[in-house]
């Protein structure tokens, strides 16, 4: 699958999640078989553009590409600046955000509430695209099926879109309306496909490999993405490619091999946020690696009142240390259980 120039190694891709989804955290989930990944939503506010939050949403330091970064805004010209700022600063891929469902993003009409305005929405795809298309630099489009239940518009929009220049759509399968209650519904998402010639992404409730192979079968999408499933569970990447590549379901990873990688993800979110910051974001990552897991609760609770990242990074150890001691494997996931919102454990 391509995206513009770029040809990704797989069809997996991590959802953008604010507050998730940061440097550490996409390098992690690309360890573990993810294709691709897109940044958190950068605003396009040029005054917060050197804010200590947007610079670390920024980073793409040592990350393997194409580097993606999704921005978020309701006026076309600033929109198509922050395009131009983050390719200066190394972005290859420009996302533009149509999807997000925080009422302090839509309640200044950015995010998924510009599908209740289509002219604008437009505008700003039309803008953005302007902006990257002299320095070769494809954009993408990520969206909702529509406000709400009765004004499902997602068709009309990426249609639009695909006009305007957009060289791929993903499309959350639920309105602004619903949040990340209910379930998804494909459908929409399935008809958008079969009237677009550039690639199509699934989004939302993919939370096993095959759950994956159903949605991708229903659709006829070209590449899935994954959020809040990979959250604590990024080995889920490799999980969906060995069951699409094979029909066979994976035995979960290796203790030991998770240990390491996860010690390594909190080194580099330390690394990233500062010892005092990166402590306390740092929790609800190692919230969600035990949740599934005997005694997890009691370790979330212990690991919140923890202020030094050594500690942190030893507690994990020791848990896992332990459990290795019952199994050589993690316990096999459940699915359906993700956390509904991606700050449960903060």
């Amino acid at each position: 699958m391509h995206i513009g120039p770029y040809a990704l190694t797989n069809r997996l891709m991590v959802a953008p999640m604010a507050g998730v989804t940061d440097r550490p955290f996409r390098q992690l989930c690309k360890q573990w078989g993810a294709g691709y990944a897109v940044s958190e939503m950068i605003t396009s506010k040029r005054d917060l553009w050197h804010t200590a939050k947007t610079m670390r949403r920024a980073d793409h330091r040592g990350e393997s590409g194409p580097i993606a970064v999704q921005i978020a805004g309701t006026d076309p010209q600033m929109m198509a600046d922050a395009a131009r700022h983050n390719i200066d600063r190394g972005a290859q891929i420009i996302d533009i955000n149509m999807g997000c469902p925080a009422k302090k993003v839509c309640n200044v009409w950015a995010g998924s509430a510009l599908m209740q305005n289509p002219p604008l929405a437009l505008a700003i795809v039309e803008a953005v695209v302007q902006a990257c298309a002299p320095m070769g630099v494809p954009v993408t489009l990520k969206m909702r099926t529509g406000w709400n239940a009765a004004n499902k518009n997602a068709l009309s929009m990426a249609l639009a879109a695909e006009q305007a220049g957009v060289q791929m759509l993903t499309i959350h399968g639920r309105t602004r309306d619903q949040g990340y209650k209910g379930q998804a519904e494909y459908l929409t998402v399935a008809e958008v496909k079969s009237r677009l010639r550039i690639p199509v992404v699934v989004n939302g409730d993919i939370d096993s490999p095959q759950k994956a192979r159903a949605v991708l079968d229903l659709t006829g999408a070209d590449a899935l993405m994954v959020g809040r499933a990979a959250q604590g569970r990024p080995w889920i990447f490799r999980e969906i490619a060995h069951h699409l590549a094979t029909g066979d379901t994976l035995a979960p990873p290796l203790v030991a091999e998770v240990r390491r990688s996860l010690l390594a993800h909190l080194h580099e979110h330390c690394a990233l946020y500062g010892e005092y910051t990166g402590v306390r974001t740092a929790r609800k990552h190692l919230g969600w690696y035990v949740r599934h897991m005997p005694g997890g609760e009691a370790f979330r609770q212990h690991i919140n009142t923890l202020e030094d990242p050594q500690a942190q990074a030893d507690a994990l150890g020791l848990f896992l240390d332990q459990w290795a001691q019952t199994s050589d494997r993690m316990p096999m996931a459940e699915a359906a259980s993700a956390p509904t919102t991606e700050t449960q454990f903060a």
